[in-house]
């Protein structure tokens, strides 16, 4: 008898550790038993909520954040996304965008059930390729690849009614008391909050799975 566990995941795609925190849940994942079946659902979160239109760049905010060069904070989140097989270079990202648009990509991508993939192939456009994931066209290329209509992928994004339901879900993940991603949490009983190590992830399925 097939068993559905359903995963909800807060990122933002702006957010190195959850690259690494995908990258680590679709491990864990792969290892289930066959009669195992996951249904995974993204909700957004605001990293920066007040993030200009524009972007920032990333060095000048982390350096007046954090008081120093943020590059000796990127060394561990790198060494960490190598050890997955994923080459980081963050000094290559130089701008931070807003990610309402993003969001609303995602959150719209739900009855198509790809909604994981498609936030995890926008984040890597932005940490792996350098693409303005604030860009209306960037969006909608990547949102056509994984089945979107381009025409309703470009409406939804300037359709204000349709922002301010993705900031409205942001906010409430906030007043739920989510305050950093990745976050995750396992048939709703479960929560999980940052990137774990893989073991971590393995424990939290196997007790979710023991005990549907």
């Amino acid at each position: 008898m097939t068993k559905m566990l359903e995963i909800d995941v807060f990122t933002d795609v702006v957010c190195p550790w959850c690259v690494i925190g995908s990258a680590r849940l679709d491990k864990a994942i792969a290892a289930l038993p066959d009669d195992v079946e996951v249904v995974v659902e993204n909700h957004p979160f605001y990293l920066d909520p007040n993030t200009p239109e524009e972007g920032v760049n990333v060095i000048e905010m982390l350096r007046e954040k954090y008081g120093r060069d943020p590059r000796e904070m990127w060394e561990r989140v790198e060494g960490e996304a190598k050890r997955l097989g994923i080459d980081l270079d963050l000094s290559k990202t130089e701008r931070r965008y807003p990610t309402n648009k993003a969001h609303t990509v995602t959150r719209l991508a739900k009855p198509l059930g790809i909604q994981f993939e498609l936030s995890k192939a926008i984040a890597n456009a932005y940490f792996l390729e350098h693409r303005d994931i604030h860009d209306d066209n960037v969006l909608a290329d990547i949102a056509v690849e994984y089945g979107m209509e381009r025409g309703e992928v470009l409406d939804a994004i300037n359709d204000g009614n349709e922002l301010a339901i993705t900031e409205q879900l942001a906010t409430d993940a906030a007043a739920q008391g989510i305050r950093g991603v990745p976050f995750f949490i396992f048939g709703e009983k479960y929560a999980l909050s940052g990137a774990q190590p893989d073991e971590v992830f393995d424990r939290a399925l196997a007790q979710t799975i023991d005990e549907l």
